[in-house]
C-alpha cells in the first residue's frame, strides 16, 4: 500500500501555524480536489476491506463523510452517520468525549445497526483518538462489531491510535505526520 500512502500524502497541504502557532493543519482539501489522489484515496480503503463482508461503514462528522460514503458504494454496504450532537432526527444514543478545552457529544441512531453487524469506523484523521472512541462506545453499545477503525491520516505523536488500539480496536490510516 507504499504506492497509494505515498501518492496521498504528498498530496496533503501542510499549513503552518493553523489556526495557531506551532500547529501544523493537515489540510485534506487538496486530496479531494486531485482526481487522481482522491480515487488512490478511496481505492486504498476499498482494496483494505474488499475481501472481508462489510455491513456497514460508521462515518464520522464531517469529514468522515467524504471516504465512508464512497466506500460504502463500492463494499455494497450501507452507510452509517455518526454526528455531532443534536443532528439526528430520531431516537439516538449520544457519547461524550474530552476535548482540550471542554467536552464534546457525538450520537447514533439506536437502530443503525443490527447486533453482529460487521462495521468500519471512518474518520480523515486521527489526533487524540476522542472522536474515535466515542463512536467506537456507541457502536458496541448497539452489539456490532467493529473490524476497524481508519482514517486518511494518523498524527500519532497525539496518541490517538495508541489509545484505539489499548480499547481493543484494530486501527488503520493510509499514512502519517509525526512531528512538526
Amino acid at each position: 500500500m507504499d504506492y497509494f500512502a505515498d501518492s496521498i500524502k504528498k498530496a496533503i497541504r501542510t499549513v503552518p501555524d493553523w489556526p495557531k502557532p506551532g500547529v501544523s493543519f493537515r489540510d485534506i482539501t487538496t486530496v479531494l480536489q486531485d482526481r487522481t489522489a482522491f480515487r488512490k484515496l478511496v481505492d486504498a480503503f476499498v482494496h483494505r476491506y474488499h475481501d472481508q463482508k462489510i455491513d456497514a461503514i460508521a462515518a464520522i462528522d464531517a469529514r468522515g463523510f467524504i471516504i465512508g460514503s464512497p466506500l460504502a458504494y463500492e463494499l455494497n454496504a450501507g452507510l452509517v452517520l455518526v454526528r455531532k450532537k443534536g443532528k439526528l432526527p430520531f431516537d439516538t444514543l449520544v457519547e461524550d468525549y474530552e476535548l482540550e478545552y471542554g467536552t464534546a457529544s457525538v450520537e447514533l441512531h439506536k437502530d443503525a445497526f443490527r447486533p453482529g453487524d460487521k462495521v468500519v469506523l471512518v474518520d480523515d484523521l486521527i489526533a487524540t483518538g476522542g472522536t474515535m472512541l466515542a463512536a467506537s462506545r456507541l457502536i458496541r453499545q448497539i452489539g456490532a462489531e467493529i473490524v476497524e477503525v481508519s482514517a486518511m491520516i494518523d498524527l500519532p505523536d497525539l496518541g490517538g491510535s495508541r489509545k484505539l488500539r489499548d480499547e481493543g480496536l484494530s486501527v488503520y490510516t493510509v499514512c502519517e505526520f509525526e512531528g512538526d
